[in-house]
């Protein structure tokens, strides 16, 4: 038994020095990356109208930002020319009501909606929510979400960027190649990840195990 122990002892001794080493090798410009499909936040007084006043939503998953979730519950949205069901709700409530498509969708939909980040709602136009309860006509906050890399302000300075900064990311692989306009996040809400949607994703064969870099 004792020379089993052993064995297994070396073994163990030897994984251990092996992921340290792979630790230490790994590149500390390399960024993950999440994927984002079509979403929504909602304001507490539109999700009073759409489910009810009182209503609490269900957590069903933390986001890889702080304080971020998805939730079990989803909406229809609706333009002119169409509406596109099941789109999820992210959790918490927010101060406005900030729809997030892709650009694909504004064809399914009937709008015109820009690039834009988080919460830069100004101008943008609006669209119709429908709820188990009810539904809501916002007057602005459809935006096709504008690629982003959250950090903190630490993250920032080893990195040699700053809150605001636009960039350039490199993906590799086969069908990699070079994302340009991409908008640095840095506060010290943020854990460090590039925010792409599925479509910029597909065009370069990202996933979530994915790394990118910052290319100034």
């Amino acid at each position: 038994m004792d020379k089993y122990e052993s064995v297994l002892k070396l073994l163990l001794e030897a994984v251990q020095a092996n992921m340290a080493q792979a630790e230490g090798n790994a590149d500390s410009s390399e960024i993950p990356v999440g994927v984002s499909n079509r979403h929504l936040h909602l304001s507490q007084a539109d999700m009073d109208i759409l489910f009810g006043e009182g209503y609490q939503m269900t957590k069903i998953k933390d986001l890889s930002q702080p304080g971020q979730y998805a939730c079990k519950e989803t909406v229809t949205i609706c333009g002119s020319n169409g509406a596109i069901e099941k789109v999820r709700i992210l959790g918490p409530v927010r101060g406005k009501t900030q729809v997030e498509i892709l650009a694909g969708d504004c064809f399914k939909l009937g709008v015109k909606s820009p690039a834009r980040l988080s919460g830069d709602l100004q101008g943008t136009p609006g669209i119709t929510i429908i709820g188990p309860k009810g539904s809501v006509q916002t007057a602005e906050g459809l935006i096709v979400a504008q690629r982003h890399i959250h950090m903190t302000p630490q993250d920032a300075q080893r990195l040699g960027v700053h809150d605001g900064q636009i960039v350039s990311i490199q993906v590799d692989g086969p069908r990699g190649g070079i994302y340009s306009n991409v908008a640095v996040r840095a506060n010290d809400a943020s854990a460090l990840e590039c925010h792409i949607d599925t479509e910029e994703a597909n065009a370069m064969n990202v996933n979530s195990l994915s790394k990118i870099k910052i290319m100034k």
